[in-house]
């Protein structure tokens, strides 16, 4: 049985560990120092070289060199030990089939004893996140006093579920994702070794799929490979599952030139060649990505040829950034829908389909004629003077339409004065934007900005507004969906509506009326939703529990 490249190809020297020259510079220098710690823990994503590196410490630390700084030497006993599997003193447990607390006491009784054959007992725990909780509490006090002869290496590739009690007790290194030019030499080099006849851009296109893993990106050319032939892009192509650029290329301007039959076009014609839909989504991300950073100017972090970079230059200046941001976020959903869809293109007709939407355009804002933004004093005591008159709030009687505020005289009190401060909210709501004024888009381009804002003014108002799931913008109301009637309570307070307002003003130029309703685990706001109608009473009912009925169903 031939053996997998991965593993063939495994580090064996410091030097042979691409990418993460931060961590491995700094473990050299505690063993040449003679300052190695304890407990370690290695985090990062996968195929980054977090359980080679912990091999290499644990050959660094029993390695028999004279010379500390040539520690491993990948010649001793103790090194070729290590790589033959066979040196008792290094133990590798797999968290995953270990969890319990039982497995962890049969550990702490075993630490006692002394090394077999080196100086240390290396013992590295594999994706150590699957630890139980009582597993990790019994592992405490030996992780943190251990037996002098011993060493902990925690690996995990989801740090954040590590107790904060174990993480205080470790030498924390973090494990970067590999640039893409570095694994495409290493894949190079590796390749001439072998004798194994790739194509550059076959290369370049393994290497983008790995997405920073050089695990991914060997196990991606030694499936190539296998065929015995010499490994082409378009080989590649076809069993990765991956659309030829240009297809991609091509759909970009079917949506900018607004060409449904186009774009559904090419969203077939990579389907029908073999791509996968959710792969293909991913490729027009990441082209969409790069279009973004030219217009944003930061055309060099693109990591593209540059026939590809002139392209992205033509579309970006042909994409307003609204609508730009807009196609991104529809693609990226689409790219990150579940498998379990009966049809595996509809999501990427569905994103071609609302961003090849033209939407209309507002109408010209009436030029004001009174004060442009009054003061809240002035308007509790008096009502606006407006041009036009304005739409009737939901639950407030309709005004003649040649009603208008005198300013001369202050506005009588009337009997149903009293009536009307009954029925209005207990808070004064604010008006919504005029016609022309910023959209859904540029609230979506500005929410980074408006949830800061937010949190500068309160750390609780901004941890409500991160529990919200999607919003959408009806009728001139922001409306914010969240998963749970808990968490909208949470958000639905006047004090938390009003510094959301406050900040939406700051940052975009004008104020919106809040609202925050349950969508449970959809992505989206249905506008049609009932829950969502203009009449406050109705809106009320429903949000206590009512029905709507029909006249049949009375």
């Amino acid at each position: 049985m031939s053996q997998a490249f991965y593993r063939k190809w495994r580090p064996r020297l410091w030097e042979q560990v691409i990418g993460q020259e931060h961590v491995i510079q700094t473990l050299r220098n505690a063993v040449r120092a003679g300052r190695v710690g304890h407990a370690y823990l290695f985090s990062g994503p996968r195929g980054t070289g977090k359980t080679t590196t912990a091999r290499l410490l644990a050959k660094a630390v029993n390695c028999l060199d004279p010379d500390p700084a040539k520690r491993p030497c990948d010649a001793c006993q103790h090194c070729a030990a290590v790589n033959e599997g066979r040196f008792l003193d290094l133990i590798e447990i797999d968290a995953a089939s270990n969890t319990s607390v039982d497995d962890v006491r049969d550990l702490r009784e075993k630490i006692n004893f002394a090394p077999s054959q080196g100086q240390y007992k290396v013992y590295i725990i594999d994706e150590v996140h699957m630890l139980s909780t009582a597993a990790f509490n019994a592992l405490l006090k030996t992780l943190e006093e251990p037996p002098p002869h011993a060493i902990f290496i925690l690996a995990t590739t989801e740090v954040h579920k590590i107790p904060p009690t174990v993480l205080s007790r470790c030498q924390r290194h973090e494990f970067r994702r590999v640039p893409v030019a570095q694994i495409v030499a290493h894949l190079s080099q590796k390749a001439a070794e072998e004798n194994l006849a790739v194509d550059e851009d076959a290369l370049l296109l393994i290497a983008r799929q790995a997405t920073g893993s050089v695990r991914d990106a060997i196990s991606l050319l030694d499936q190539l490979s296998s065929t015995g032939q010499r490994v082409t892009l378009g080989e590649a192509q076809v069993v990765l599952g991956t659309a030829a650029s240009e297809t991609v290329l091509a759909l970009v301007d079917a949506i900018l030139a607004r060409d449904p039959a186009a774009g559904m076009g090419c969203i077939h014609q990579a389907l029908d060649s073999g791509s996968d839909a959710r792969q293909f989504a991913r490729q027009v991300v990441d082209y969409l990505r790069g279009v973004l950073l030219v217009r944003l100017n930061n055309a060099g972090l693109i990591d593209a040829t540059p026939e590809v970079k002139a392209h992205m230059a033509a579309q970006a200046a042909q994409f307003e950034t609204p609508r730009l941001l807009e196609t991104l976020r529809l693609f990226n959903e689409a790219a990150t829908d579940p498998r379990s869809s009966w049809q595996p293109g509809l999501g990427l007709e569905l994103a071609l389909a609302e961003a090849i939407e033209e939407r209309p355009a507002p109408p010209p804002q009436p030029a004001p004629t009174g004060p442009a933004q009054p003061s809240p004093r002035s308007v509790e005591a008096t009502p606006p003077v407006q041009a036009q008159p304005a739409a009737p709030q939901a639950g407030e009687p309709a005004k003649p339409a040649g009603t208008r505020a005198q300013p001369a005289a202050p506005a009588p009190q009337s009997e149903n004065a009293p009536a009307k401060s009954e029925a209005a909210p207990a808070s004064t709501p604010q008006p919504a934007p005029a016609s022309g004024g910023p959209g859904l888009a540029e609230i979506r381009a500005s929410w980074a900005k408006i949830r800061q804002a937010v949190k500068q003014r309160s750390g609780l108002t901004a941890a409500a507004l991160n529990s919200c799931r999607t919003f959408t913008l009806k009728d001139g109301v922001l409306i914010l969906g969240y998963q749970t009637e808990l968490v909208r309570s949470k958000m639905e307070t006047e004090e938390n509506l009003a510094l959301l307002r406050e900040a939406i003003k700051s940052v975009v130029g004008a104020s919106f009326p809040v609202r925050c309703v349950v969508v449970g685990n959809k992505t989206s706001i249905d506008v049609d939703d009932p829950t969502l109608a203009g009449d406050g009473m109705v809106r009320t009912a429903l949000d206590l529990g009512g029905v709507l009925l029909s006249n049949n169903d009375e």
